[in-house]
């Protein structure tokens, strides 16, 4: 008498596919550090991926064309002293890459247009200021050069990359290491998972914990936390019992979940990957072999299981590709890039539809690289929503503006030792001109461009009063030889 009524969903359907050995990158050395991130991170420009490295950290940087076998030889970006644990795209620039590292130190790196020709050991600038391994880097999605970083010190800091500088640092409200943090949409709070089985909602320019919630998951293994759209927040972790979990909570009352399920007892940590656009999450597994997918909706049970893409070898980490990065053309509504030990495998996943045309319905507009805010603006306390695009025509990527440093507090020591005689005015020109660098963190540049244009000038000017010379001394002979034909005629 009562048929079951299958829910209707248009992600009912989406189906995972790995890609053919020749689409693959062969003979990597994934890192076998010990730490649960993702060990790769992807723009629709590269591909990077931590891998062991002898005397210290690095990645490779791989432009997405490059399959096939990756040489031994192949240039990596290795200025870590110690191994590499986290790595992030900006959001804004798709030639620019943070990474976080066991030496204590968070760098910047900007990544030539075509990708590495040699080895790259210095980056644009290094941000010093945590006292122990730096586990997690992650961008502001909507502001300028803004970045995240977390430590086994139990620290969470906010750099303005724009001057070096540590803008806001957050002590003191973890007690224990934290496992992950997460920007909600437009960039204004943070939520964090730690071990003291704490999940907090922080809002980092107050410096204060809005809202937070004790035993989100009563396990011992980590815990994972990320923002939704709508401004709820999903976890993943563990039951007394071992079991895996995932929850979602309204961080308006953190008392009881919205939602809770059960998965199952492995003990692989799940990294989960969230597409606003869809409100599709995408959970991965350390040491699975399978990637599951769930869609959030406003009707129970909230999270509704979709389908598990699996395959044979087990995962070592994933690589999450924007949605500006996708082929519109196959409905293809996320790719993975997956992490073996000896190689990375890109896995699309993709909606069947008939028809040829652009799918509306997956394809709403997306954020696009263009910031809403300027570091400062978000310092002061604006805040902007992401800066979205069409996906109708696919994506073209723009022309990416060279990483911007502005020399105000590095060149200040400098200039107190080496130029006390210095004019204020060129003084003003040296401390606040924001000047580009491509490769290297180079701080005397603005002083050597203002004296070359200077040089430039003095050359021009010597030039025209030579010529001037010149063409005194050729009229005066002109006169001379005009007057000596005069007097032969005569």
């Amino acid at each position: 008498m009562f048929r079951r009524v299958v829910r209707q969903s248009k992600f009912r359907h989406v189906f995972g596919q790995a890609a053919k050995n020749d689409q693959c990158y062969d003979d990597i050395r994934v890192s076998r550090v010990t730490w649960d991130s993702s060990f790769c991170a992807v723009n629709p420009k590269f591909v990077a991926i931590i891998v062991e490295a002898s005397g210290g950290g690095a990645f490779l940087v791989l432009p997405l064309h490059k399959t096939g076998r990756i040489d031994k030889s192949y240039p990596m970006v290795s200025g870590h002293t110690g191994p590499v644990l986290d790595i992030d795209w900006c959001p804004h620039n798709d030639q620019v890459i943070a990474s976080g590292s066991e030496d204590c130190t968070v760098m910047v790196w900007q990544i030539p247009e075509n990708g590495l020709t040699g080895p790259m050991s210095a980056p644009v600038v290094i941000l010093e200021g945590h006292s122990k391994r730096v586990g997690i880097v992650t961008w502001h999605p909507t502001a300028r050069s803004l970045l995240l970083s977390a430590g086994g010190d139990n620290v969470i800091i906010i750099w303005n990359v724009g001057t070096g500088e540590a803008v806001i640092t957050l002590e003191d409200m973890h007690p224990d290491v934290i496992y992950s943090v997460c920007w909600n949409r437009n960039g204004s709070l943070i939520c964090t998972a730690c071990k003291d089985k704490k999940v907090r909602v922080i809002d980092p320019r107050k410096e204060e914990i809005v809202a937070e919630k004790d035993k989100a998951h009563e396990g011992a293994r980590p815990m994972r936390a990320i923002f939704l759209a709508d401004g709820n927040v999903f976890t993943t972790g563990f039951s007394r019992m071992s079991e895996r979990q995932l929850a979602l909570w309204n961080p308006q009352n953190m008392e009881e979940p919205i939602s809770v399920h059960e998965m199952d007892t492995s003990n692989g940590v799940l990294l989960p990957f969230y597409d606003p656009d869809t409100n599709v999450v995408y959970l991965c597994g350390k040491g699975d072999s399978s990637i599951r997918y769930f869609e959030i909706t406003d009707e129970t049970p909230f999270v509704h299981y979709l389908n598990t893409f699996s395959t044979k070898e087990p995962q070592r980490g994933m690589g999450y590709m924007p949605k500006r990065g996708l082929d519109v053309n196959k409905c293809e509504i996320a790719r993975f890039y997956k992490l073996h030990e000896r190689k990375c495998e890109p896995i699309t996943m993709t909606v069947p539809r008939k028809s040829d045309l652009f799918q509306d319905d997956l394809y709403p507009d997306t954020a696009g690289p263009d910031c809403a805010l300027e570091a400062e603006e978000w310092f002061e306390g604006k805040n902007g929503d992401p800066v979205l695009i069409s996906l109708k025509h696919g994506y073209v990527p723009g022309k990416n503006r060279d990483l911007k440093v502005v020399k105000k507090n590095i060149l200040e020591n400098k200039l107190s030792k080496n130029t006390e005689n210095t004019s204020p005015a060129h003084k003003a020109m040296g401390a606040n001109r924001p000047f580009w660098s491509t490769t290297s963190f180079q701080e005397n540049k603005p002083f050597r461009s203002f004296s070359k244009h200077e040089a430039k000038l003095d050359e021009i000017l010597k030039e025209i009063k030579s010529l001037r010379a010149l063409v005194s001394s050729q009229e005066k002979r002109i006169s001379k030889l005009e007057e000596q034909m005069a007097k032969i005629a005569n």
